[in-house]
């Protein structure tokens, strides 16, 4: 039988400093349970363990404490962070059916000894530390598991004697005797004074233990010096062998068995996971649903839903009417609606109707267009079915993928089984069902908390005053996205094809130039290769090293290419590389037969409220390279059509300026002026019109990076100065834009003071780093604390252009379509003649979409293509 014992301390230290900071949405840091559990699965994995037991120190003094007043004395105690989590750890283990041993007087490692010395005869022992004084515990029958970082990665080696020996040439024995005579500073255990461990380990491995050596020491082969010091040292020296040895003979259960694995309570482990939002987590320990549902559960009645397929569809219709709200999904094959699925908590169903009705398309028009409040989970969706089938979705009351968003910002899943989950709402059986399609009953069993959902949810919104966000910004969105993913837009096959071919043949010369300077040839894709031929052949200067050889990445090779034309080359060829990958035979392999490609928009995805797309991304085209011009002239105007650009000018900027109430900076804006200019000339002391080119340059550089919290570090590699120089520019800057400096510290104090940073519409970012006492994870809130409220009211801005504009197209210009947003940018394909009409209903939108103390400005263009458009 194989025991995994656990030091549970060690352990859990190594997961809480390896992993950043995460934290559940009500603040509680998660970081250490989550990487502790993560190592544990991993650790199972490794050895297959029939039991386990996980270790723990109690803060009461041992008795090494009590041998030792100075044990382990310096010590830094526990951070707040780290301490908040052991609770949960421990309850989380306990739910999990871990056997946790502790026992007060003694430390984790001696109950790692005890229960190795105990293994009995046939078992295996592993044990699993990041501390080497388990090494002295490695025995015939038990192997430690230690965990280290080397070059940055978490590893784990195994040792057993063989590879004790080979690595320190010691036996386990010879572990302690070593620690005795060197110490440990980090335990405050003195070792003998002036002995470190290259001397230890040659005393150790020549005479074996320090009873040989004081019984011999006037006649040992060592220098009278390193004699001197053993002689003078021999109390401390015992001393330190009683600190370092682990006591074997705790009095704990010592039966494996007792260790052995048990079912977990899989109920109250999946609450505990719920409430750390770790949902991955119920999945990786399996507590699949059917053990939630066998767990004994007390005073608790399960609710019993049938389902039933409606085939009288007037009736079901006139039954919506009738309740004035529905409480519905759907499902599609494509993009097209298969059934829809509706709850009817009243008569406890589930009642579904089915795409293969003769009078669906009637049913679905009708329903859609009707009255009734429309709860539901992907709007977005069903806007698209309704547009390709010509129908209207009306009286949206909530989209629960979009109200949990919201309200948090930070989550991965926003599907209806992980909200029942963490909304910790009951759940219910579906009965019937037998034959249907198995997604049915899945559908099924999900609705059956969608009212509980829609109702703890507009209950919350309403609570965080974010009513006005979710009903004027997010679900009005969803059909705007929904009617830009049904029309796409058109590009050139044929250019994309020239392009790439023309991108090819420039490569293909990359990459023999490389080849000749470095000599030879090898795969350039390849991150070892490239270190080796780099940092081995050429004898480049190596920045960093990785677990599998020299880092190449993209900071590594821009800071050699100043002085390296090969790694000049190298970075060229990997831009090169990367366009002809993505934006030429990534956008070839999307193209519709109509020629059009149509991008996917996640309304859900960014924590700042941004949009993203993807198939393609049409979000990271380079905006200021010559590369990134060529990939917008694949993007063309249907024949007959122009394409009409629109980008807010400088839009996050106007934004700072309004909410700091900086006068210097809504002066300059209204003025009309050069923002940049102004900038220089007050920051550097200049009149304006001596401000050159590299002081506007520079002063830009300050502009936009105070809006990411820039600190004068990397504004220094941004624009080529050094540190000292790139501060004065930033306190120059807070100094003539005292505003924007006041702003900026009351927002990090209001954030602090309520948990969160929020924008003009409400939209909020929770921050539990603002909470830390890691003075990294602090700063790293304080700058997302500075600047979501800028980038976040940016992008609410940008949706309610975007709505604004698409119904004003719609009453007037049915023929032309918002097609694409990129960031601030919008655009709309629409009649060559329209194209005036088209461009100043878009700069009107855009430009009076709210009302600021700075005018909102956007620059509109028309051309054939994309780039002719910008």
């Amino acid at each position: 039988m194989n025991i995994l014992v656990i030091d549970g301390n060690s352990i859990v230290n190594r997961a809480f400093y390896g992993i950043k900071m995460l934290s559940n949405k009500n603040g509680q840091f998660t970081n250490a349970i989550y990487g502790f559990l993560n190592i544990l699965l991993k650790l199972e994995a490794q050895c297959g363990p029939e039991a386990v037991a996980i270790a723990f120190d109690l803060k009461a003094p041992t008795f090494r404490h009590k041998l030792y007043e100075a044990y382990k004395a310096g010590r830094h105690g526990m951070p707040d962070e780290l301490r908040s989590q052991m609770p949960i750890l421990k309850k989380l283990l306990g739910q999990l059916s871990y056997s946790i041993v502790e026992k007060e007087g003694f430390e984790a490692d001696d109950i790692l000894g005890t229960l190795s010395a105990h293994c009995g005869e046939g078992n295996r022992c592993f044990i699993a530390t990041g501390d080497r004084d388990s090494l002295q515990l490695v025995g015939d029958s038990t192997t430690v598991l230690l965990a280290a970082t080397k070059m940055g990665q978490a590893v784990t080696t195994e040792y057993d004697k063989e590879k004790l020996l080979e690595e320190y040439g010691l036996t386990p024995e010879g572990m302690l005797q070593l620690k005795a005579i060197m110490g440990d500073s980090s335990d405050n255990i003195p070792g003998v004074p002036g002995i470190g461990q290259k001397g230890a380990t040659d005393l150790v491995q020549r005479f074996g233990t320090l009873d040989y050596i004081y019984e011999n020491i006037d006649t040992i082969d060592v220098k009278n010096g390193v004699r001197q010091k053993l002689i003078d040292g021999k109390e401390s020296a015992y001393l330190s062998l009683k600190l370092g040895e682990i006591f074997k003979d705790v009095p704990i259960e010592t039966d494996v068995e007792f260790y052995l694995k048990k079912e977990p309570d899989a109920r109250e482990a999946i609450k505990t996971f719920v409430e750390l939002d770790m949902f991955g987590m119920i999945e990786k320990f399996g507590l699949s649903k059917e053990k939630i549902e066998t767990a004994e559960i007390e005073n608790e009645v399960k609710t019993s839903f049938l389902i039933r397929e409606e085939r009288d569809l007037p009736a079901m219709l006139g039954k919506i009417r009738k309740s004035g709200e529905a409480f519905f999904t759907t499902l599609y094959r494509g993009d097209y609606a298969s059934h829809f699925l509706f709850l009817d908590e009243e008569e406890k169903e589930v009642v579904f109707v089915s795409s293969d009705c003769f009078d669906f398309d009637y049913f679905a028009k009708n329903f859609l267009e009707g009255d009734s409040k429309k709860y539901t989970a992907d709007v977005k969706e069903l806007y698209k079915y309704a547009f390709l089938k010509g129908f209207e979705v009306k009286n949206v009351a909530l989209d629960t993928t979009l109200a949990a968003y919201i309200l948090n910002p930070s989550s991965n899943d926003y599907s209806l089984p992980r909200l029942i989950a963490e909304y910790r709402l009951p759940s219910a059986e579906i009965e019937g069902g037998d034959g249907l399609l198995p997604e049915l009953k899945t559908a099924a069993e999900e609705i059956v908390s969608l009212r509980a959902i829609s109702d703890f949810q507009l209950s919350s919104v309403k609570e965080n005053d974010q009513e006005s966000l979710l009903n004027e910004i997010e679900l009005p969105l969803a059909k705007v996205l929904a009617s830009m993913e049904c029309d796409g837009m058109k590009v050139s096959k044929d250019s994309i094809e020239e392009y790439g071919i023309e991108l090819q043949k420039e490569i293909e010369a990359l990459q023999k130039e490389i080849f000749d300077q470095v000599g030879f040839e090898f795969n350039l894709n390849s991150p070892k290769q490239l270190g080796q031929a780099l940092f081995e052949e050429l004898k480049l200067p190596a920045k960093k090293k990785t677990k599998t050889g020299y880092s190449t990445n993209a900071e590594v090779l821009e800071e050699l290419s100043y002085d390296f034309p090969v790694v000049k080359d190298i970075l060229r060829y990997r831009t090169l590389a990367k366009l002809k990958s993505t934006y030429c035979d990534g956008l070839l392999k999307v193209i519709e037969p109509d020629g059009r490609i149509r991008s996917t928009f996640n309304q859900v995805e960014t924590r700042t409220g941004r949009i993203s797309s993807l198939n393609p991304n049409l979000q990271n085209i380079p905006v200021r390279t010559p590369e990134g011009a060529e990939i917008r002239k694949f993007f063309v105007a249907d024949e007959g059509k122009v394409l009409v650009d629109a980008d807010y000018s400088q839009i996050e900027l106007r934004v700072l300026a309004h909410l700091s109430g900086d006068e210097n900076m809504i002066e300059a804006f209204n003025s009309g002026t050069d923002i940049h200019a102004v900038t220089a000339s007050q920051v550097f002391n200049m009149p304006l019109e001596m401000v050159t080119p590299l002081m506007r340059s520079r002063a830009k550089a300050v502009n936009f990076g105070i809006v990411y919290g820039i600190g004068a570090f990397s504004l220094s590699k941004d624009i080529g100065v050094s540190i000292k120089e790139a501060d004065s520019y930033i306190k120059g800057y807070l100094h003539h834009y005292s505003g924007i400096d006041d702003y900026m510290k009351k927002t990090v104090e209001k954030s602090t003071e309520c948990g969160f940073a929020e924008t003009m519409f409400r939209r909020r970012r929770y921050l539990p780093e603002l909470a830390a006492s890691n003075k990294i994870t602090k700063s790293f809130g304080e700058r997302v604390a500075r600047n979501m409220p800028i980038q976040g009211t940016a992008a609410d801005i940008i949706k309610l252009a975007m709505i604004r504009v698409f119904d004003r197209l719609s009453a007037e210009f049915p023929s032309a379509k918002l097609i694409m947003q990129v960031h601030d940018e919008l655009i709309i394909e629409c009649e060559e003649d329209d194209a005036e009409a088209v461009s100043a209903l878009l700069k009107e939108e855009m430009e009076s979409v709210v009302s600021l103390s700075v005018k909102l400005v956007a620059d509109v263009h028309c051309g054939k293509t994309w780039y002719e458009a910008k």
